[in-house]
């Protein structure tokens, strides 16, 4: 893939809808020319001390489909998320579209089957997702492009999608001022970290960069697109000058001071589904399994 040439074409149209509960980043992404548009990261709101599940975001989503008479061709995740439930099949059902997630998903099911003791009743092969797509990979949108980055470090099967002159990298980076991912989920490594964002930041400088989440520092609203000129100029973690060995430390270092997502266990359980619930259990209701650890 020529990033140059693919940054250099006009660019999608991009809409950018932030979810206060998780500070989630979800985008409708539309090729101007023939309306058809692609979906990247929905959210599913979900409360956890009620146990409840609404489609506050995805009413949002579906309505400006609809309202913009467009056509969902590909519902994209950017990998298994452990701070938010998908709403990726809630989606297709209203929508169609198909799914879509990094080959490399089949490692983060397995590891979380296992820690979940899910059993048979879960395929770890990724077949819950209408399409896996491996790095280099090319999609159709309209007129337009969806070329795939591999880009893993924060979990094995992070991907990043490059649609004209965005770039979309999920939790790789974040805006400048916040900086990168954690590397400490099972699969995840710094070293891989680093290598793939600084294989995002060797795309042109102006091509546009949408991260995945913003957490606002310092009172600022939040905030979702950057370029990369900005990333390589002022990314408190990653800007150039910075190498290897020191982010990896310093990264080490941040990772062992963090907590677990407030939302890991339900995220994960129904991320590697592609967004669906458990099944209904005999008594007509669906259950979250959390597992216990300390001093039992």
């Amino acid at each position: 893939m020529d990033a140059d040439s693919a940054a250099a074409g006009r660019g999608p149209d991009i809409q950018g809808y932030y979810d206060p509960a998780t500070g989630t980043i979800s985008y409708l992404v539309t090729d101007p020319a023939s309306g058809h548009c692609a979906i990247i990261d929905p959210v599913l709101d979900y409360e956890p001390g009620a146990g409840r599940i609404a489609t506050l975001g995805l009413t949002r989503l579906i309505e400006a489909v609809r309202r913009e008479g467009l056509t969902l061709i590909w519902i994209l995740e950017t990998h298994a998320h452990a701070d938010h439930l998908s709403g990726a099949h809630r989606l297709q059902q209203a929508l169609g579209g198909q799914t879509v997630i990094g080959e490399h998903i089949s490692a983060v099911q397995e590891y979380f089957a296992g820690a979940l003791n899910l059993g048979p009743e879960l395929a770890i092969d990724g077949r819950q997702f209408d399409r896996l797509v491996a790095d280099r990979e090319r999609l159709e949108l309209g007129a337009l492009n969806i070329d795939v980055l591999h880009t893993p470090g924060h979990t094995p099967a992070c991907v990043s999608y490059l649609i004209g002159d965005a770039v979309f990298v999920g939790d790789t980076l974040f805006m400048p001022d916040y900086g990168t991912a954690r590397a400490d989920f099972p699969g995840g490594d710094a070293h891989q970290l680093f290598r793939s964002i600084r294989r995002i930041l060797a795309l042109p400088r102006s091509t546009r960069v949408f991260v995945g989440h913003d957490y606002p520092p310092g009172g600022r609203a939040p905030a979702w697109e950057s370029t990369v000129g900005e990333q390589r100029d002022a990314n408190r973690h990653a800007h150039d000058g910075i190498d290897e060995a020191a982010f990896v430390a310093w990264r080490l270092q941040r990772d062992a001071e963090l907590a677990a997502p407030r939302l890991l266990w339900p995220s994960l359980q129904v991320n590697i589904r592609a967004g669906q619930l458990p099944a209904v259990e005999d008594n007509g209701t669906r259950y979250l399994k959390i597992p216990l650890s300390g001093d039992l």
